[in-house]
């Protein structure tokens, strides 16, 4: 492995490398955003509209046909050369590197946004300059909390009727609790839109209205109107700066000259902390403002260099702390963040380079599975567009073809560097439903399918229901499951039929219960013997299942608590209401007893199970319904409709706000109500209204409700 650092066979080096994902709510205009990113760097030729079926970044069949994103495209570009003046002028007649990922907006590919900000140094958060911030905007924000990515905003769309900048900022600084301060400010709104204030250098940027392109634009003098607002921007930007950065805020409090260069240096260094966050505005679509948030990117966002080393653990002791450096001369280390089966090259993985470099030929240990793994062949990824490359550096994003025994969230490094980088977190499913192939001769092809799909998906996870033999599909939304019927017929060629959906309701208990079991058999020769006490106490929400040992005095032999766990857990697959699994519930093992013949692993598994079982019964079980925060935005006209079908509906009115002519409706609906909503609200609007919906928690499902629901799943099985 190559560890020269910053080779001299690397095209850019780190200093000049952004890693940067896209973001935001649906339709937003990530990748409206993400195309015009690509033509003035130079990447494509002709832009492509998401609308039209043509964006780059949107390569799937489905994704064309639907006008949505699915799936994180990678791209890499380079922007224009560095000027002599500015803050980077030690790389000055040099390009930047952008290596970016547009995500999805779709709540159902939540999975897609949370593994692509895992590997990410920065990103771009797009804001609707009418809407503002929505439910799945926040969603994502909190995910870039979650990994402290630092985060500019582009507030999109200010051509639209009803666009307004200010009202954006304040929303993000009001429901996201952010530090925002605008260095890009449009100059008019709405058909007026003709191009921004650069508060920092105190500019008009003016976008030629006979260049449709975008391509062409003056900077000039503010006008005397202009020169005031950005006056106000600045003053309260410097004001920000000095208050989380210590260098500027010195200069400030002694009232010394503050120049240009020091503000840029102190929102770069204010933004990489996460301390400040910058927010520019214009219209991706109408082709005004790109270039400029290109440049504030460059400027503000971190390279890799910019951020502490990446943190792992030691496979063998998970207490130390394990460090991977970004640099090329250091011993290799990389998470595997998404993999995905491609038509042509067969299972791709792909990788963030954290430390280190690899190169085709090389052999790299995997710590979870103990095994090497050799590279056969690198590839940098340019939407669907795959090129050859011969190594792949620290801070780079790459895909490694032919690689097995390896999944989503794994390390790949060098095998004397024991580490273990933190994979993504994904939610649980909440929506499942049968499915099973139209002709027998397609059920090996389907079971291929489904286990590829399940493997690129963590959020999509595939079962055999045990009682009635069906294969069961679970995931996180309608749209996500009618997705991936599509794609196995697409890709794999498998013609599929799906049964109704189902909500994946879970059990929990209400009080702490004694639970014992026992399973005694004596059928000639060798029995089984195996005795267990235990206690099952609620748990707060999000917990889990935790199990701990408090058995004394050898009562279960201690070569048997495994099994006991075992048991435990495999107990909580099927609660005793409706045979959902248990959440939220911790079990203390206390007792129990052995015969020094009979009793063997099997035996204390089956008495732990059914302890667990007689413990629930006795605990007051509930069953637990997932519920969704749903925002409709309609006209006023329509505001009782709705709200009157949302109650209906179960759902809980949370807050009702008025915008740009619109009334905004939040409220919380169990998902079990929302099926066929989107029909429903159509027809209450005549068709003017939208909403979206996000997971928000689980809650006990009323009373009268679970028997139907137990009906449903045959008594409880």
């Amino acid at each position: 492995m190559s560890l020269n650092p910053n080779s001299p066979k690397r095209e850019f080096p780190l200093e000049r490398t952004r890693n940067i994902g896209i973001a935001a709510h649906i339709d937003a205009g990530k990748t409206t955003l993400t195309e015009r990113i690509l033509f003035y760097t130079g990447m494509i030729h002709k832009i492509g509209e998401v609308h039209d079926g043509a964006a780059t970044t949107d390569w799937m069949e489905q994704e064309r046909e639907r006008g949505i994103t699915i799936t994180s495209a990678a791209v890499s570009c380079s922007w224009k050369q560095v000027p002599e003046e500015g803050i980077f002028k030690a790389f000055a007649g040099q390009n930047m590197r952008v290596n970016i990922i547009d995500t999805p907006g779709h709540v159902d590919f939540t999975a897609e946004v949370e593994r692509s900000l895992r590997v990410l140094d920065g990103a771009i958060v797009v804001f609707c300059g009418v809407a503002g911030v929505q439910p799945q905007s926040e969603t994502v924000w909190r995910q870039a909390v979650r990994y402290g990515v630092p985060r500019i905003v582009f507030v999109n769309k200010m051509d639209r009727v009803g666009a307004n900048f200010d009202n954006v900022v304040k929303d993000v600084r009001e429901r996201l609790r952010a530090n925002a301060h605008p260095i890009l400010i449009p100059i008019g709104a709405e058909d007026q839109l003709k191009g921004q204030i650069d508060v920092i250098n105190k500019k008009a940027v003016i976008f030629s209205d006979s260049d449709v392109f975008g391509s062409t634009w003056q900077v000039l003098d503010l006008t005397p109107e202009q020169l005031k607002i950005a006056d106000e921007a600045y003053a309260s930007l410097v004001e920000a700066l000095a208050d989380v950065d210590e260098e500027l805020g010195m200069k400030f409090l002694e009232e010394e000259p503050i120049s240009i260069e020091e503000v840029k240096l102190a929102l770069r260094r204010a933004t990489i902390a996460n301390l400040i966050v910058p927010v520019a505005g214009g219209s991706a679509f109408k082709n005004k403002g790109v270039q400029y948030l290109l440049d504030a990117v460059t400027d503000y966002l971190p390279s890799p260099l910019d951020l502490p080393p990446a943190k792992g653990q030691s496979p063998d002791d998970g207490e130390i702390v394990v460090e991977a450096p970004s640099s090329d001369n250091v011993k290799f280390c990389a998470l595997a963040f998404k993999l995905w089966s491609d038509k042509f090259v067969g299972k791709l993985v792909f990788i963030r380079v954290y430390s280190g470099s690899v190169s085709k030929g090389d052999t790299v240990y995997n710590p979870r599975t103990r095994k090497r793994e050799r590279i056969g062949r690198l590839i940098q990824i340019q939407s669907n567009q795959h090129k050859d490359i011969e190594t792949c550096y620290s801070g780079d994003i790459a895909a490694i073809v032919g690689i097995k025994n390896v999944t989503t969230g794994d390390t790949l490094a060098n095998e004397d560097f024991e580490i273990l980088l933190e994979p993504p977190a994904f939610p649980e499913p909440v929506i499942s439903m049968s499915i099973e192939p139209k002709t027998k001769g397609d059920q090996e092809r389907m079971a291929t399918a489904l286990q590829r799909l399940s493997e690129e998906d963590p959020t999509f996870v595939v079962k055999t229901d045990e009682e009635t033999g069906q294969v069961i599909m679970s995931g996180m939304g309608e749209l996500h499951l009618e997705i991936l019927q599509d794609r196995m017929k697409r890709e794999f060629n498998v013609e599929t039929t799906s049964g109704k959906p189902q909500i994946a309701y879970r059990e929990t208990i209400t009080v702490a219960s004694d639970g014992e079991g026992k399973l005694v058999k004596q059928s000639g020769g060798r029995g089984q013997y195996g005795h267990v006490v235990l206690k099952v106490y609620p748990s707060e929400r999000g917990k889990g299942i935790t199990v701990e040992n408090k058995v004394v005095g050898g009562t279960i032999p201690k070569e048997y608590i495994n099994a006991c766990i075992s048991g435990v857990n495999e107990a909580m697959l099927n609660g005793v209401i409706a045979a959902y699994p248990g959440v939220d519930v911790h079990v203390e093992l206390l007792d129990g007893s052995s015969h020094e013949v009979d009793s063997n692993e099997n035996a204390f598994k089956m008495a732990a199970i059914f302890a667990v079982k007689d413990g629930f019964r006795r605990a007051k079980s509930i069953l637990l319904e997932p519920i969704m925060g749903v925002e409709v935005a309609t006209p006023d006209e329509y505001q009782g409709d709705i709200i009157g079908d949302l109650n209906r509906r179960r759902g809980k009115i949370q807050q009702i706000d008025s915008k740009a002519g619109l009334t905004i409706i939040k409220s919380e609906v169990p998902l079990a109500e929302m099926f066929g909503y989107s029909t429903d609200m159509r027809s209450l609007s005549s068709g003017r209204a939208s909403y979206s919906m996000e997971p928000s928690h689980f809650e006990q499902v009323p009373n009268q409700i679970v028997d139907q629901i137990v009906e449903q799943r045959g008594g409880g099985k």
